[in-house]
């Protein structure tokens, strides 16, 4: 509950914010890394602050993004066995520290005015599928969810397409959640012709 509260009391006054989802194992020459700098800093240059697990890699890039273009930089982080969970680019006093991966993924979800997701692993594709489960179910309004790279994400796209939509197990407008764009104009554009339709609000 103490968890729950402290995040909703830090995360309540930063204003609008998108997540960025990622790989804590890119390093800082990578090309995503440098990709996830430029889409952060574009967007905070635009009035979106931004919150990401606060760990390395693509984490840190997108903290450093924040940084860069002067926005709320926000760390939600949780101690792993593996991996330093925080990046220097994190205001000091939007640091939260979680013990439990259930309520940290509420704040992600209930403060993001849109997903951004680079190529990451299991927890990206958890955070992932999480958000648009909630969103086809209408347990959350909807928001965008934007995928960056292409050649990484095509191949589950045309699966989710090939398999699960042949089979029935999906419609063709659960696929409507989700758009591959690389281009950081093209993200910042969709998030903002998004919002001339929506309230810029908490998502439940």
């Amino acid at each position: 509950m103490s968890e729950f509260v402290n995040g909703f009391e830090k995360l309540s006054i930063i204003g609008p914010c998108v997540t960025i989802f990622g790989s804590a194992r890119m390093k800082n020459n990578n090309h995503y890394y440098k990709e996830a700098t430029k889409i952060a800093k574009l967007l905070s240059e635009n009035g979106y602050g931004i919150i990401t697990g606060g760990g390395p890699g693509i984490m840190e890039a997108s903290n450093l993004g924040a940084k860069k273009g002067n926005s709320p930089s926000v760390g939600l982080m949780i101690d792993l066995p593996y991996e330093d969970t925080n990046n220097d680019f994190i205001d000091e006093d939007k640091k939260i520290n979680f013990d439990y991966f259930f309520i940290r993924k509420v704040m992600f979800v209930k403060y993001s005015q849109a997903f951004i997701v680079l190529p990451g692993g299991m927890g990206t594709l958890d955070e992932l599928f999480e958000a648009i489960t909630l969103i086809q179910t209408r347990k959350i309004d909807k928001f965008p969810i934007i995928l960056v790279g292409k050649t990484f994400w095509t191949g589950l796209i045309d699966w989710l397409k090939t398999t699960l939509l042949n089979e029935k197990t999906i419609s063709k407008i659960d696929l409507e959640l989700i758009k591959i764009i690389d281009s950081p104009k093209e993200i910042l554009s969709v998030i903002n012709k998004f919002y001339e339709n929506y309230q810029l609000k908490p998502n439940f």
